[in-house]
């Protein structure tokens, strides 16, 4: 794998991991606001958010299979004919 492929596949599962620490905050966000406003709670700006981050960490998903097809390719094999599994 070219270092330049591998900087982009360690920059996307960072950004993965990110993703996933700011929707742990955010719900964390959400319930102490909602345990302190009650009634008040903005519902539907919250439910924006987290459609918002669940979109980000889809866009990282599927970058990050794009950029495995094209390691495969490169390397001469098929995306899709490759099976993961123990090897004994």
């Amino acid at each position: 794998m070219d270092s330049i492929e591998r900087e982009a596949k360690k920059a996307l599962m960072r950004l993965r991991r990110a993703l996933e620490k700011a929707q742990r905050e955010v719900d964390t966000l959400a319930g102490t606001i909602r345990h302190a406003e009650g009634s008040d709670f903005p519902v539907d700006a919250y439910a924006t958010a987290e459609e918002q981050m669940e979109a980000l960490v889809t866009f990282v998903d599927e970058e990050a299979e794009r950029l495995q097809e094209k390691i495969l390719h490169a390397g001469g094999l098929e995306p899709g004919r490759v099976r993961r599994g123990s090897s004994a």
